[in-house]
């Protein structure tokens, strides 16, 4: 615009030079006339081509506005009413139309900070811009992550959502190591996806070994004791990004929404599907994969996301063509020794004849013949009760595995779990049929109503009945006196009588229990007589 008017004052501006300027503003050239008139009478708006000049007395946005904006999640009416009611108590001057404060708004807030108004924290990063690290090599730096998949799964009768684990290397994109749970995961999901990570033997395929670096989200279970040691000893370093941010781990951000995209939104039971009707509900007949058949199609869609997936990033090669391509040593560990460092210490016991006593249970093996007495230690994976690994407590050797000793059948443990559920399933009820409060409709304000009315009766029966239950009323604290404390202590005077030690009172001999019985005719004629005015 300022090369424009300066060729206006040079009378060297043409009706061509117009043409161009509308032509790559996508204006027509009616509005470069008028925006060149503008300029001539305000240099800042050759500045600003379109904008509206400043004058003395423009509405902008002030902090005001900015808390009500946040405080109506960013409804432009809602805060113009406001602040018309707080003109009319005398708390501010009057506020400008809806269409000025609506421009005020557009002009002074970058769309982040409206979005962020709106909707929060989440809705603002949105627009944020983010810069890309520099792609590593391989083994550099893994991220991991848990995601639920949206996916319903038969498990034992039941519709779930299983959870994947998975680590995945940011210089090739390729999925290193997977695991999947039926329910929500654990340590132990973490270390089975990072022992099928680090192996490079069959079927894990040829990517693996030991990482330098492991990012993490602040994750309970990646940061849990048992997974951070066996970081530790495997020698990786764990980098714990900061809560909400999951731009800081792109790589498995990105393969969470591929996988999702790519694999998940085809197989059956997927829960965000679109569905008809007004209330959004699964079919009736829909057939939903069982837990076996979801965790052999996910092994094979990370198969085929190694080996033939092309993502944009590798610029047309595969995960496998990009790692085979990486001349980067890799650190290898054998699996004894990985399995060995990926499971939870318990400390040392002594091998008995019973076995080895664990979390007050007994597990026994072969290789215990003629080795009770000697110490050992304990190390087991988390949430696998049935086994333990053994080795000596003092040279560290390798014994071997334990089992549980008397070990429940299948049909006693399913048995066990339906008596559990039912018990879980009646207390629920009572719990909610207890708490379960009605209260009377209103269409003015007054305080609120609660229905159900009872008799002073019915109220006193119901209290009568729960304090008979009571076990702090049912207690006799004066059956068993306390002891009397050391003469050294200082006890108070109430409790003085409560705990000095009185002689026991001697037995009553058969002439005492005659003289003294209430019915006995000498007792009778032992009583002084009175007349009726009460004198003996």
């Amino acid at each position: 615009m300022r090369r424009l008017l300066a060729l206006r004052q040079e009378q060297k501006l043409t009706t061509r030079h117009v043409r161009l300027m509308a032509q790559s503003l996508e204006v027509t050239e009616r509005t470069v006339w008028r925006w060149l008139a503008a300029a001539e009478r305000d240099e800042a708006a050759a500045r600003a081509p379109g904008e509206r000049a400043v004058y003395p007395g423009r509405f902008t946005v002030t902090d005001e506005v900015r808390a009500l904006l946040g405080l109506w999640k960013g409804n432009v009416a809602a805060v113009h009413r406001e602040l018309t009611a707080r003109a009319v108590r005398g708390a501010g001057e009057p506020p400008p139309s809806i269409p000025t404060l609506h421009r005020a708004i557009q002009r002074d807030l970058t769309p982040g900070e409206r979005a962020g108004l709106a909707g929060g924290e989440r809705a603002a990063r949105k627009h944020d811009v983010f810069l890309a690290r520099p792609r590593p090599w391989r083994n550099q730096v893994w991220e991991t992550d848990h995601m639920q998949a949206p996916v319903l799964v038969d498990v034992e009768g039941k519709a779930r959502r299983p959870w994947i684990t998975w680590f995945t290397d940011c210089a090739t994109n390729a999925i290193t190591g997977v695991a999947v749970t039926p329910v929500h995961p654990s340590r132990e999901s973490v270390l089975a996806a990072l022992r099928s990570a680090v192996l490079r033997e069959d079927p894990y395929g040829p990517f693996g070994g030991l990482p330098e670096k492991v990012r993490v989200d602040r994750g309970k279970d990646f940061l849990s004791r048992t997974v951070t040691a066996a970081f530790d000893l495997l020698d990786v370093t764990v980098e714990d990004l900061p809560a909400y941010t999951p731009h800081l781990k792109g790589t498995v951000e990105g393969l969470n929404r591929a996988a999702e995209g790519m694999f998940l939104a085809a197989l059956p039971g997927y829960a965000r599907q679109p569905r008809p009707g007004k209330r959004a509900s699964r079919p009736k007949d829909e057939v939903l994969l069982g837990f076996e058949d979801f965790t052999t199609r996910l092994l094979a869609w990370t198969r085929w996301w190694n080996t033939e997936h092309r993502p944009a990033p590798l610029r047309g090669r595969t995960p496998l063509e990009a790692w085979q391509d990486d001349p980067t040593p890799l650190r290898d560990v054998p699996a004894a020794d990985l399995w060995t460092f990926t499971l939870e210490d318990a400390g040392t016991r002594t091998l008995t004849t019973r076995g080895i006593r664990f979390k007050k249970r007994d597990y026994v093996g072969p290789w215990m013949t003629g080795q009770a007495g000697i110490q050992v230690r304990i190390r087991f994976m988390p949430h696998h009760d049935h086994r333990i690994e053994v080795y000596h407590a003092a040279t560290g050797r390798y014994l071997g595995s334990a089992d549980l000793a008397d070990q429940a059948t299948d049909e006693q443990v399913s048995a066990v779990r339906r008596a559990r559920a039912a018990r879980s399933r009646r207390l629920k009820k009572d719990l909610e049929a207890s708490q379960r409060e009605r209260y009377a409709a209103v269409t003015q304000a007054e305080p609120p109503r609660r229905l159900g009315a009872l008799t002073g009766a019915q109220a006193d029966a119901e209290l009568a009945q729960s304090a008979g239950t009571g076990l702090s009323q049912l207690a006799l604290p004066d059956v068993i006196p306390p002891a009397a404390p050391p003469a050294d202590w200082r006890t108070p005077a109430s409790l003085v009588a409560l705990t000095t030690p009185s002689r026991p009172a001697p037995p009553p001999s058969s002439r005492d229990v005659t003289a003294t019985a209430p019915d006995s005719p000498d007792r009778r004629a032992a009583r002084p007589t009175t007349d009726e005015d009460g004198d003996a």
